[in-house]
C-alpha cells in the first residue's frame, strides 16, 4: 500500500542517516557560484552501495559535498540535513512510498531530484520525470557520467582541475597499482560488486561455483599484493570504483 503522506510516521528506530558536515546549515543553500560546493543527499536502501558512492563522490567529485546518506525515506526527510539542494534517489527501495511521493516531496522542500534505477524500463523512467524528477539515470551507467548529469541539473559544468584528476579511472587506463586481471577476473569481480552473490556470479558467468569462487579470491589476492587491501566485500567494491570497474 502506497503512503500518500510521507511525514506521517515517526523515524525507524535503530536506524539514524549518515550525516557530513552538521545540521547547522541544514536550509542554507550554498551558491552555485564560487567554490561552494553543491549539497547532496543520497538514499539508497544497498548499504554498501550507499557507501562507496558516498565515499567515491567526496574523493572525486569536489564539487559536490554529501552532506546527508540515508538508508530509507523516513531517514532522509527526518535529517537535520533535510532539504539539500540536489538528491540522488534510488527508484526500487524497499519501502510503501512510492517514486511519485519521494519526488513531490523532495521538490516541494526545494530540492533538485535525479532518480538512479537498475530498473531501466519506460515505465519506470516516465513516472519518475512526470513526477518532476530532473533526471532518470540507469545504474549501468559509469559514475562519472553519473555526475556529469547531476551538473547539468544543477546548471554547472566540471572543471578542467576535475577532469585532469578524474577517478575512478576508465577501464585500460594506466595505472601502476592497478592488478592485471583476467578476463574472467574482471567479469566475475564486475558481477559480484554489481550486488550478485558468488552462487550468481557463477550462474551468470556459467561456470561452477568453485571456479567463480576461486576468480574472486584471485581478485582479492591480487590487489593484497598490490597494497590495496580487498578482503571485504565493502573493501573490494571500494577497489572497483576506484579502478573504474564499478559501473
Amino acid at each position: 500500500m502506497t503512503v500518500n503522506d510521507p511525514f506521517a510516521e515517526a523515524a525507524v528506530p535503530g536506524h539514524t542517516p549518515t550525516l557530513i558536515g552538521g545540521g547547522k546549515a541544514a536550509r542554507e543553500h550554498a551558491p552555485l557560484e564560487g567554490a561552494a560546493p553543491i549539497r547532496l543527499a543520497i538514499l539508497d536502501d544497498h548499504e554498501v552501495l550507499l557507501d562507496s558512492l558516498t565515499s567515491w563522490i567526496g574523493a572525486n567529485a569536489p564539487d559536490f559535498e554529501v552532506v546527508l546518506s540515508a538508508r530509507t525515506w523516513l531517514e532522509l526527510v527526518h535529517s537535520a540535513n533535510f532539504p539539500t539542494q540536489l538528491v540522488l534517489i534510488d527508484f526500487q527501495l524497499k519501502e510503501p512510498v512510492s517514486i511519485e511521493a519521494r519526488v513531490r516531496t523532495c521538490r516541494a522542500a526545494g530540492a533538485k531530484v535525479v532518480v538512479l534505477s537498475g530498473l531501466d524500463t519506460q515505465e519506470a523512467r516516465d513516472r519518475a520525470l512526470a513526477a518532476g524528477a530532473a533526471a532518470f539515470v540507469s545504474k549501468s551507467q559509469p559514475l562519472r557520467d553519473v555526475m556529469d548529469i547531476a551538473r547539468g541539473v544543477m546548471g554547472v559544468t566540471r572543471g578542467e582541475e576535475l577532469q585532469k584528476d578524474w577517478r575512478p579511472l576508465p577501464v585500460g587506463a594506466a595505472n601502476p597499482n592497478r592488478p592485471k586481471l583476467s578476463l574472467g577476473e574482471l567479469e566475475a569481480l564486475k558481477l559480484y560488486v554489481a550486488g550478485h552473490s558468488t552462487s550468481e556470479v557463477a550462474s551468470l558467468m556459467n561456470v561452477q561455483y568453485e571456479t567463480a569462487k576461486t576468480y574472486l579470491r584471485r581478485v582479492r589476492e591480487k590487489y593484497a599484493r598490490a597494497n590495496r587491501p580487498a578482503s571485504r566485500k565493502a573493501d573490494l567494491i571500494r577497489r572497483a570504483a576506484e579502478d573504474g570497474y564499478l559501473q
